[in-house]
Parts: structure tokens; C-alpha cells; sequence
């Protein structure tokens, strides 16, 4: 589609709700750039003057089937003619058949039940609570670079930004990070840096850790605020093989990774590792507020009623949009994601040809990203150019999102085509030129 932008952005209508919304909401939310949505169809968004975007930030990886898809807007509404709510002291075929489709998925090592959530974060936090009271063991290990959420207990792990602790300690204690295996900038020594990380785990083991207290290991199969990092092959087995031999349990944080984001519906499945607990939300119920603690059946058997609950898990709205958006993720925007993911990542390689200043492209899927360095030699991070890009790209209708240290993502929604892609990579090209030149 061509471009159909017609005024410079933010245009006066944008500029008028930015102003009425700075006496009235919380800073706190991070905006680079001054977008205010009208609409959206598929991966095209307008704002409120009637400039057209691609967009390959979907909610942060969140609108897995694109922006008021037409079966997920109609679940919804026939949903919301029969009732909005129903607390989970009660039952609706809706959330059952949602644990059932889950369970037939087979995101955990076993049978799987489900813990109905509102987020992530809730998402993280049932599993926590899980491991530990199953285990009645108090510590975790974690990962440097990774996000698991903003309220107390997934905040002690999240560690992509000191921003997100800064003013909020003590979190919850018990938590030990390592660091992700890096590859592209290894933070341990050794050629292979999952191998490197293994044997810095089982070294705390033997100093100040006790294996036998550490509940779980939470991980993000590729880890996502952090930058995108992809692990070595052999990592998340040789975690698996550890967590076993300690009796530790492997959570796997899904959040951004899962349904369908890699090209597969859960990213472990790129490795053949299972979990024990999988965390699930984001591109779940297709931007509706759902989030799932998924954990083996005999785990969550031994959680008795009343351990730990809510008043709005299984909304029949978000189980009705999460229904009809697995069925799309599994009959048709899985495959698409792996596909089209294959063009993105091509292109990106190309333009890494083109421009010294891209030092590596990275991800599986839709879910990629192009790490901004100042020089390819030493890798040192430029984030200054990485928002300068994201700037650049925002004006000539391209939306994006940083991540990590200096890394652009890029996750469009999973029904993207190969046409919105070229466009994509054309307007990201003419935003890097554009960046390259200013700095």
C-alpha cells in the first residue's frame, strides 16, 4: 500500500490529547515518540491526523494477530452479549476450554493445568508462589538482561534496566542472577558462553548458594528486554539437565517469546526443552489483558484452594479472544511467522551489509532485532543512534521499539506479508540513512 500520510506527526489533534493527558496520567510510562492511535487493520495503524504506519512494535509483541482482526473482534463481542464477568469461585466453559487447548499444546514437561491471570507479571508471580510452595524452598536463580515483570516478586529478577528497581528495594529476596549466555559480547570467558554460564551456576552452588534451598530457575528461552539474545545450542538442555540433577524446577518466561512469536508456538521448541512451569501472556488473547501460569499437573495439583486466586482471571472476554487467536496462531500465523521471518531477518542481513553501524542481527521468526554499535571491532553499544532511528523511523511511518543496550526490535504482528515487509525494510533503510547522517 502506498503511503498515505498527509500531515507531520504529531499533527494538532495528537498534540491536543498529549497536552489534556500530561495533567491527568502517570509519567511513568516510557513514550519515544508521540504516537496517538485512532485505529488499526492487520499491521497498519493511523493516528488521530490520519497518518498511516506500519507497525513492527505490535503493543510491544502483543497483537500476535494483528490490530481488530475480524474472528478476534467477533469472539469478543459475542462473549460480552452473554456476560462480562464471573469471578473464579465459579465456572465458564470458556476458561476450561481455554486450559484445554493449552494442555493440548503441550507447553510443560507432563500434563498441564492452568493459573488464570490479568498479565505477565500476575503470570510470573503464580509461578513463583507455585515453586516455592511446592518445593518449600526460598531462593531463585535468575538472568542479568532479563524482564519478568514490575510488581515486587517478578521485579527481584527483572534486571534489563536499573531503572525498573531503582526506589523499590528490597524486593523480594532469594534472588541470585547470572549472567544470559552473550555470545555477541560475553560477559564470561570461554568460546562457548552457555557452557560458561552453567559452570558459573554450579559454582555459586559451591559458595554461597545451596542448591538444595534454590526453588526454581526462571529464564526467558530468548531473552527479550535484555536485547533479543539468542543462547548457544546445548544451554537451555544443559539448564534442564541441572535443574534435574538439584531438584530445581525450570521455569521458562514465554511472555514475549510464546504463541507463535519464533516461528513455533512456544520458542523452547526450537531446542526440544520442556519446562515445568511456562509463564504465557502478551500475544495470548491477541491485546485483551490474560495472562497463564502453565505448570505440570502434579505441581499444581498440591496447591490447595484458597493458596492463591483473583478476581478477574479467566475474564470470558480475554478466554474468548485467546481462543480464537490460537486457532489462528496454529492453523495459519505460526507457519507465516517462520516464513515471513525468513524475509525479515534477509533484509536485515542486507542492510547490515550496507550500513558498518548494524553489528549484528539476531532473533528466530518475527521475533528479531539489529544491535546498533559504534564500531564492529570493539561492539561498543550506541544507543544514541538506536533512538535516533526509532525517532527517524516514527516520522517517516515506521513504528519501533528499542531494546537491550542499543538493539532495535522488530516484531510485527505474526500475519505480516511479504509486501509490508519490503515496505518496512524500506523505510527502516531510509530512517538509518537518515540517523547515520545526523550523528
Amino acid at each position: 500500500m502506498s503511503d498515505t500520510r498527509r500531515s507531520a506527526a504529531p499533527g494538532p489533534a495528537a498534540q491536543a490529547i498529549i497536552a489534556r493527558d500530561r495533567a491527568v496520567v502517570a509519567r511513568s510510562y516510557v513514550r519515544d515518540y508521540p504516537f496517538v492511535m485512532d485505529h488499526g487493520r492487520g499491521v497498519e495503524v493511523w493516528d488521530v491526523d490520519g497518518n498511516r504506519y506500519i507497525d513492527f512494535a505490535a503493543g510491544i509483541a502483543v497483537c500476535s494477530t494483528g490490530h481488530a482482526h475480524p474472528d478476534v473482534v467477533a469472539a469478543i463481542r459475542e462473549a460480552a452479549g452473554r456476560f462480562l464477568h464471573i469471578s473464579p469461585d465459579f465456572w465458564h466453559e470458556g476458561q476450561t476450554r481455554l486450559a484445554e487447548m493449552i494442555d493440548a499444546l503441550g507447553p510443560v514437561n507432563g500434563p498441564a493445568m492452568s493459573f488464570f491471570a490479568n498479565s505477565g507479571t500476575e503470570a510470573v508471580e503464580a509461578a513463583l508462589k507455585l515453586a516455592r510452595y511446592v518445593t518449600g524452598r526460598p531462593r531463585f536463580i535468575g538472568f542479568l538482561g532479563g524482564f519478568h515483570g514490575r510488581s515486587m516478586g517478578s521485579l527481584a529478577f527483572t534486571a534489563s534496566r536499573p531503572t525498573q528497581q531503582r526506589g523499590f528495594f528490597p524486593t523480594m529476596p532469594g534472588v541470585t542472577h547470572v549472567p544470559f549466555p552473550d555470545s555477541y559480547r560475553p560477559l564470561l570467558a570461554g568460546a562457548d558462553q552457555g557452557l560458561a554460564v552453567l559452570g558459573y551456576i554450579e559454582k555459586l552452588f559451591q559458595s554461597n548458594v545451596p542448591a538444595d534451598e534454590v526453588a526454581a530457575v526462571l529464564v526467558e528461552p530468548i531473552l527479550g528486554e535484555g536485547g533479543y539474545l539468542v543462547p548457544p545450542e546445548g544451554f537451555l538442555a544443559g539448564l534442564r539437565e541441572l535443574c534435574d540433577r538439584h531438584g530445581i524446577l525450570l521455569i521458562f518466561d514465554e511472555i514475549q517469546t510464546g504463541i507463535g512469536r519464533t516461528g513455533r508456538m512456544f520458542a523452547w521448541q526450537h531446542w526440544g526443552v520442556r519446562p515445568d512451569i511456562i509463564t504465557l501472556a502478551k500475544g495470548l488473547a491477541s491485546g485483551m489483558p490474560l495472562g497463564l501460569a502453565v505448570a505440570r499437573r502434579d505441581l499444581m495439583e498440591r496447591w490447595p484452594a484458597g493458596a492463591h486466586a483473583n478476581t478477574y482471571g479467566g475474564n470470558p472476554l480475554a478466554c474468548a479472544a485467546a481462543l480464537a487467536t490460537l486457532t489462528l496462531v496454529e492453523e495459519q500465523y505460526t507457519a507465516n511467522a517462520s516464513q515471513t521471518g525468513e524475509r525479515l531477518a534477509a533484509g536485515l542481513r542486507t542492510l547490515a551489509g550496507d550500513f558498518a553501524c548494524i553489528g549484528d542481527v539476531r532473533g528466530r521468526g518475527l521475533m528479531l532485532a539489529i544491535d546498533l554499535v559504534i564500531d564492529r571491532a570493539s561492539r561498543k553499544p550506541h544507543p544514541d543512534l538506536a533512538r535516533e532511528i526509532v525517532r527517524r523511523a516514527f516520522g517517516n511511518g515506521l513504528l519501533l521499539l528499542t531494546c537491550g543496550a542499543s538493539a532495535i526490535r522488530l516484531v510485527p504482528p505474526l500475519l505480516i506479508d511479504s509486501s509490508l515487509v519490503d515496505e518496512g525494510l524500506d523505510i527502516l533503510r531510509r530512517s538509518l540513512a537518515e540517523a547515520v547522517r545526523s550523528l
